[in-house]
């Protein structure tokens, strides 16, 4: 997968142990604005998640896409974009180097809706579906880049859209 960006704190010693994860986001484009999970406190997360053992990334998009807005996304439709890349330390085992690669992909989804399965993380922080502007998405986040890592690597991504071909619309 092409690399689009490396986020690197480098807040963390070379000789640490390393977590790393594959998760998948999808751009899911309808009238110029991204479905995207907003939260109470008026950040916006670009939809999908973690790959699970034996799950490749197309399939973990489809569940992840589902679980967290409903949203039933149309499998012949995902395009491969490319990954950002982050390495810092691991906020949960401080002791760990984490790298995550973020594998973005454009995709439709159908008009069907499905009912969410959403984490207790993601209910505790009020998300639900939103259709957001490009615009609308990196100035809600801004607030939380240095508290919430996954707000600026997906506003790094918004801000790179143009340059990947985000003007790509679907469904009008």
């Amino acid at each position: 997968m092409k690399l689009l960006l490396t986020l690197d704190k480098k807040n963390y010693s070379d000789h640490m142990p390393v977590f790393e994860k594959y998760s998948t986001r999808a751009i899911i484009i309808r009238d110029g604005k991204i479905a995207t999970q907003q939260g109470t406190a008026g950040d916006y997360k670009l939809l999908g998640g973690g790959v699970e053992p034996g799950e490749d990334l197309k399939s973990a998009l489809i569940r992840e896409v589902r679980e967290e807005s409903g949203l039933i996304v149309i499998p012949e439709s995902i395009q491969e974009i490319g990954e950002i890349v982050e390495r810092r330390r691991d906020i949960f085992e401080p002791d760990k180097i984490f790298v995550c690669h973020s594998c973005f992909f454009f995709c439709d989804a159908s008009d069907r809706t499905e009912h969410t399965h959403m984490t207790e993380s993601e209910l505790a922080r009020g998300y639900h579906l939103k259709w957001a502007l490009p615009e609308e998405i990196i100035a809600g986040n801004k607030p939380f880049f240095e508290t919430q890592p996954w707000s600026y690597r997906d506003s790094e991504f918004i801000r790179l859209m143009p340059e990947i071909g985000g003007e790509r619309s679907s469904k009008g």
